[in-house]
């Protein structure tokens, strides 16, 4: 009986123990505010999804800085994506993963092929693209397992978007300890940061080896976490994919948000911030639809941002890290200049002195076309400039003279044509795909002269699989492998060079600058362009 007794006691323990210990497939980790749960995927790679870093901003915290999220006792569960911040259907191109929509949005998502919390491995932080208006931590584009499958811890971060992540008020700043609004979304990429700082040693990460990288409002975000003396502190190496501050969706002054501020609220009828933050989230939304709302620009508040980014950036005070950084050969099409006239020398002049006035000719001379052909392309080039080429070109420009290496691309690889799956359906807004739900044809859109907008993102993450509208070639994975290893070894080393791939060589101050052209024949060449960068550095007023 004794025996029996023992051996029933022993059954009880052994099953109490097999609760207690995770199963292999799902994974855990001890961060600062408890311990989370995830998924091992098949790759062998640990994923946990959905992870809060900040408390969730709504009722009071609407429109403030991120705070803490408290602890949980329990083991949380991380095993799907957190919801996606309020945002409107704006982009073709974006396919959520998301618990739906929420302004309780403040997640991130960790891939990671660590064993164990000893490894130490380099960490890659990625903030999603979308205009400041748009995007989310789960699309499969920025999916994270490919990185991780390179021995990269890889991270996506939500943060507030729009009127919820950049609208400024008077009551907002008075209220405020630091007397400043604007900058939610880029303060809560921040708080993402510190808590990548309390808390990847826990999925095998390096704090000390930490990369934030982005596509087009993610690299603005870039540029921005590096100007801010809140944050650049908290990273080692920084890529930018097409965009800065320094040009594009740069900060207005603080006083200009706020007027934006209280004109919304007029428009939504609220005649206090107790009345914006008692409406609902879905209310607020829908009202930004409407054209006659201000756009929520950042702000120069005096706290995120202590004085203006390019004032910042010309005066050395940015995060002194090595850059990788460049931008697409199609980021606008030649229609954004031309409109509908065809191109043509005369069309093309009357466009370029309606656009620049006085400026104009010094606007045709260094981009200059004669025949039809070469109309349509340096128009693209001139549209293209104007969007996100000088932005990205004037940031890789100023961050060269710190010293620090900064390694120029140009990504020319255009995507093959779409897939039959995908019916009656375009290219659209900024590298979107535009899908008719009638059996009315899509309007037609000129067709893309080389890689448009936004188009290497799974390239370089490593994601093509996960894209399902096009029909990826072979060379379309040759580029992918190569360009996703430059970025690999950049976020290990602080250098994308490696063995069998080509020599990618440095910015120099000291000689016409080198960049590396991205395509099937990735290769090295000398910039031909300088006078045109120059010119538009000239006639920004952008300071």
């Amino acid at each position: 009986m004794k025996t029996l007794l023992s051996l029933s006691l022993l059954t009880v323990q052994l099953g109490i123990t097999a609760i207690a210990q995770p199963q292999m497939d799902s994974p855990r980790a001890k961060t600062v505010n408890g311990i989370v749960e995830g998924t091992t995927e098949a790759s062998g790679v640990r994923s946990f999804k959905g992870v809060p870093f900040a408390a969730p901003p709504v009722g009071d915290l609407r429109w403030k800085e991120p705070q803490p999220t408290k602890n949980w006792t329990d083991v949380r569960q991380t095993k799907k994506f957190g919801p996606r911040a309020m945002q409107r259907a704006v982009f073709g191109d974006m396919g959520f993963r998301s618990d739906g929509m929420s302004e309780d949005c403040l997640y991130l998502n960790v891939w990671t092929p660590a064993k164990s919390d000893k490894e130490r491995l380099p960490v890659l932080v990625y903030f999603y693209g979308g205009g400041f208006i748009a995007g989310d931590g789960s699309e499969s584009r920025y999916d994270g397992e490919s990185m991780a499958r390179k021995g990269i811890v890889a991270i996506t971060v939500n943060y507030r978007l729009g009127a919820f992540g950049f609208m400024a008020h008077p009551e907002l700043t008075a209220e405020s300890a630091n007397k400043a609004s604007s900058n939610f979304g880029y303060l809560d990429q921040t708080a993402a940061l510190r808590w990548v700082q309390q808390n990847i040693a826990a999925f095998g990460g390096d704090p000390k080896k930490v990369t934030i990288a982005g596509e087009s409002a993610g690299s603005v975000s870039v540029s921005a976490q590096m100007a801010s003396p809140l944050s650049k502190n908290l990273f080692a190496k920084a890529i930018g994919e097409s965009g800065s501050l320094l040009g594009t969706l740069p900060p207005s002054s603080l006083a200009e948000a706020e007027q934006n501020g209280v004109k919304f609220a007029e428009q939504v009828g609220a005649k206090s911030l107790a009345e914006l933050r008692a409406m609902p989230a879905a209310q607020l939304l829908e009202a930004t639809a409407n054209p006659k709302t201000p756009r929520f620009s950042s702000a120069i508040d005096g706290y995120f941002f202590p004085k203006s980014p390019m004032a910042i950036f010309q005066a050395g005070e940015q995060a002194q890290v090595p850059l990788l950084v460049g931008w697409n050969s199609e980021e606008s099409n030649y229609r954004a200049v031309l409109g509908q006239d065809a191109p043509t020398a005369e069309n093309y002049t009357k466009a370029v002195q309606k656009l620049y006035g006085d400026r104009a000719d010094e606007v045709l001379k260094v981009y200059n076309g004669s025949s039809s052909e070469a109309i349509e392309q340096v128009a693209t080039d001139l549209a293209g400039d104007r969007f996100i080429g000088y932005s990205t070109w004037k940031w890789a420009d100023l961050q060269s003279k710190t010293g620090k290496p900064v390694y120029r691309y140009l990504y020319a690889r255009a995507r093959p044509a779409m897939t039959p799956e995908m019916g009656n359906a375009t290219p659209g807004l900024a590298g979107g795909v535009v899908k008719s739900t009638t059996a009315t044809p899509v309007k037609p859109q000129p067709a893309a002269r080389g890689a448009v907008h936004s188009a290497e993102i799974e390239y370089a993450m490593g994601n093509l699989p996960g894209n399902k509208v096009y029909a990826w070639t072979p060379d379309d994975y040759k580029v992918s492998e190569v360009m996703q290893n430059y970025f690999a070894n950049f976020i290990k080393t602080g250098n994308p060079n490696g063995s069998c791939l080509p020599k990618w060589p440095a910015l120099s101050t000291k000689a016409p600058a080198q960049f590396l052209h991205i395509d099937v024949n990735t290769r090295p060449e000398t910039e031909q362009h300088r006078d045109r960068y120059l010119l538009l550095d000239q006639m920004s007023t952008r300071q």
